[in-house]
Formats: C-alpha cells, structure tokens, sequence
C-alpha cells in the first residue's frame, strides 16, 4: 500500500513539473482542450422558469481549468473560450454564439470565468496551503461568489434595466441565490478532482 501511495504521489509531481515546464505549443493544446470542455459543459443545462440563466457545468471545467492549467493558462483556457464563443463558435449553452450572447443576460458570467479560472490558477501555483481539500474548497468557493456569480449578476441586473425596472434584490433571485446550491456541489467535485491531481507540498 505504502508503495502505490508513493507510487500516486510521483505520478502528481510529475504531472505537476509537466504542466509548469512543457512547451507553449503544449501548453496552448491544454487549454483549448479545457475550452472544448467548457463548451461541452455547457450543453449539460436546465432553465428555471423565473430567470434568463440556465444552469450548466461550466463552473465545474472552469474551476478545474485554473487548477489544472495553473496561473495564466487556466485563465487563457476560458479566454479561448470566450473569445471564439463571442466570435460565433456555438459552443455557449444552448449550441449558442455571436457577440450577442456577451451582451445578453449571461455575458457578465462568462468574462467571470476567465477571471475565476486566473485567480485560481495564481492561487495554487503560488501557495502551497490552497492545495490541501479544504484550502481547494475555500479558494474555489471564494472564486466562484466574487469573481462569476457577483459580476455575473451586476450584469444581469443592468441588462434586465433595459428594458425593465428591476431591483437588485430581483436580480439577485434571478441570477445569484438559485445558482449556490448546485454550484456549492460542482466547487466539491472540481476541488475533490483537483486534490487528485495536484501534488500537497512543493
């Protein structure tokens, strides 16, 4: 036992060494592989009734892309995704693109992942403590509230002010508070995986 731990535990550090060291070109396939795994979670979506944003996988790969791509390539995996999304690739939920999906009710949530997905990356490349399950669990969490669900609500809340009058607190029950739950599960899924992959200490 004590050797397939060990054994696991090389495994992480090499991936680990891997993924800092290896070239740009492989590091560039890495993230447009996470940009097609964004889109792909995309298409795994159900609307409530009473708002404009669905519910999709996509916190899930972009949480997972900061780890797994590290500071600047997580945030670049999603900044593929966006950018190509906005530039009509039907990848965004729904099979949607075109630069009205950025002006619509969901743009502020997708310019949140490229956030998200860089701070995150900075994060556990950078301190050693926000590698353990608890630390992954706390930044992802913090990451997903600050950085996704709070921009991405501001947004909706001035795009629903065109064409209605809307308070904040409705826009906070369309775009922010049905979104926890679920979203509190994909942090534990997409932390539980990255503990699995990234290596403890230095």
């Amino acid at each position: 036992m004590n050797v397939f731990i060990e054994g696991y535990k090389n495994r992480m550090y090499d991936f680990f060494r891997w993924r800092t060291e290896t070239s740009f070109v492989y590091k560039l396939i890495m993230c447009c592989t996470f940009a097609c795994f964004t889109g792909l979670m995309a298409q795994v979506r159900f609307y409530l009734p009473f708002t404009p944003v669905p519910i999709t996988g996509q916190t899930f790969a972009v949480l997972l892309s900061g780890v797994m791509l590290g500071k600047y390539y997580g945030g670049l995996s999603q900044g593929i995704y966006a950018g190509l999304g906005f530039a009509g690739v039907p990848w965004f939920a729904g099979y949607s693109g075109g630069i009205g999906v950025l002006l619509g009710p969901t743009g502020g949530y997708i310019i949140g992942f490229i956030l998200a997905a860089l701070f995150i990356g900075w994060v556990v490349d950078s301190n050693i403590r926000a590698r353990s399950f608890s630390g992954m669990l706390g930044l992802m969490l913090f990451a997903d509230i600050m950085l996704i669900l709070i921009p991405g609500t501001l947004w909706l809340y001035i795009w629903l002010n065109l064409f209605y009058s809307v308070s904040i607190m409705e826009a906070l029950m369309m775009g922010f508070i049905p979104f926890i739950a679920g979203d509190v599960l994909k942090v534990f899924a997409a932390g539980t995986a990255g503990g699995l992959i990234i290596p403890k200490s230095a």
